[in-house]
């Protein structure tokens, strides 16, 4: 039987465009350094910023950033890890599909779910409410993506419409321990719970407290892998910024941090970094 045809909304990322991008991405070398180490999958940063270092113009206010290709090349960085991972502010402001579009995947014209990454949503406090009408619960449902899961902290008390919700497309909720401080995200831990979960590659799409927690130089080198698409647009005062905390060393103010093998893309209007910590 022949792939059934894919649907309109489907996209396209030219072969010549994508291989640039190729270096940066999961192999399967790290696919297989992922299985000796297996705490840590590959892990991709990657966000669209303005050229004032903001990715949207006030908290909790969807702004679209990414011209067509920059916009495909996201779809088609999806199609190459294992599991999209976004914040709970993004995930209230956005309802985001959090799936990918690209011609040939599963549910674009590909069989199954081949090429569907796992929506994982960081909800510490449980503050997300998924519901049977959210885009990616609806998207599961109709075979375009696969289930969410949340990752929430072991003492916040169960929501069992919600937890029902996301099994009933094949999402779950994963309890985690507090870190440390009760409010950062204990990376290591969720990539750990990750990658026991079969996740070999991870892109991280925001939103900005996470990509800021994550460019703080004990968390950077967890980081494999940096896409970063920058619009030639301002947005203003006000805006929510891609700008971590400050270094200090011995008294004095010292760069954050610094990219290595740095390539730039123009996709369109926009222009793409590569790069790796």
């Amino acid at each position: 039987m022949a792939d059934p045809a894919p649907p309109r909304e489907a996209l396209t990322f030219p072969s010549s465009e994508a291989e640039k991008l190729t270096s940066y991405l999961p192999s399967p070398h790290s696919a297989l350094d992922s299985l000796f180490h297996p705490s840590k999958p590959f892990v991709t940063l990657t966000f669209a910023t303005s050229l004032d270092s903001s990715i949207s113009l006030a908290p909790g206010v969807q702004t679209a950033l990414s011209g067509p290709q920059s916009k495909s090349m996201t779809h088609f960085l999806r199609s190459k890890h294992d599991a999209i991972l976004v914040g709970c502010g993004t995930a209230i402001a956005d309802d985001p599909s959090l799936n990918c579009r690209i011609e040939g995947v599963g549910g674009y014209g590909g069989k199954g779910l081949n090429g569907q990454p796992r929506p994982v949503v960081l909800d510490p406090q449980g503050r997300w409410n998924v519901t049977a009408e959210s885009k990616v619960v609806k998207l599961a449902k109709e075979g375009r993506g696969k289930g969410p899961w949340v990752l929430m902290w072991e003492d916040i008390e169960r929501d069992v419409e919600k937890e029902r919700v996301l099994e009933s497309v094949g999402g779950r909720v994963f309890r985690m321990s507090r870190s440390e401080d009760g409010l950062k995200a204990d990376w290591p831990t969720i990539f750990s719970l990750l990658s026991d979960q079969g996740i070999r590659s991870v892109m991280i799409e925001g939103g900005g407290a996470i990509i800021n927690d994550l460019l703080n130089p004990r968390k950077f080198v967890l980081v494999d892998s940096v896409i970063v698409t920058i619009a030639p647009t301002w947005l203003g005062q006000g805006g929510v910024q891609v700008c971590p905390e400050e270094r200090v060393e011995e008294g004095a103010r010292v760069p954050v941090g610094r990219l290595r093998d740095v390539k730039w893309v123009p996709l369109g209007e926009d222009v793409v970094l590569c790069g790796r910590p």
